[in-house]
């Protein structure tokens, strides 16, 4: 089992930044991916950002590359992600994915396996 918590999540107004952390349980975090994804409301749950669980690949959404960076910290079993310039469309509930079973593919919702409780980010206009 694979308890995950966010936190840092807050309002900030346009062009802010915010770093979001997710703290892991588990001896095995470092060989887990790890993601985050968002959701706005009425939205569907969309991806934002993927680490392989060396830390040496990470993918980004369209939408936030240049803005966001993921990251990670094997000895503290915790990812984060920086967040500057934010825009008002990244107002959302943000969560952080564990993906426990090497999937090829983890910018999708779909392979990870174990979901945090969500940290609101707001930005205002």
């Amino acid at each position: 089992q694979v308890q995950l918590v966010e936190s840092g999540g807050g309002l900030v107004q346009a062009g802010g930044s915010l770093r979001l952390s997710c703290a892991a349980s588990g001896r095995t975090f470092s060989r887990y991916a790890m993601g985050w994804f968002r959701q706005a409301p009425g939205k569907e749950r969309e991806f934002v950002a993927a680490i392989r669980w060396s830390g040496g690949t990470t993918y980004y959404a369209d939408s936030v590359k240049g803005r966001f960076t993921i990251s990670r910290d094997n000895a503290k079993n915790t990812v984060y992600l920086q967040m500057n310039s934010l825009k008002p469309e990244d107002t959302a509930v943000y969560y952080c994915a564990a993906d426990v079973h090497m999937a090829l593919v983890i910018t999708t919702p779909r392979p990870y396996d174990y979901w945090g409780q969500g940290t609101q980010v707001t930005v205002s206009s």
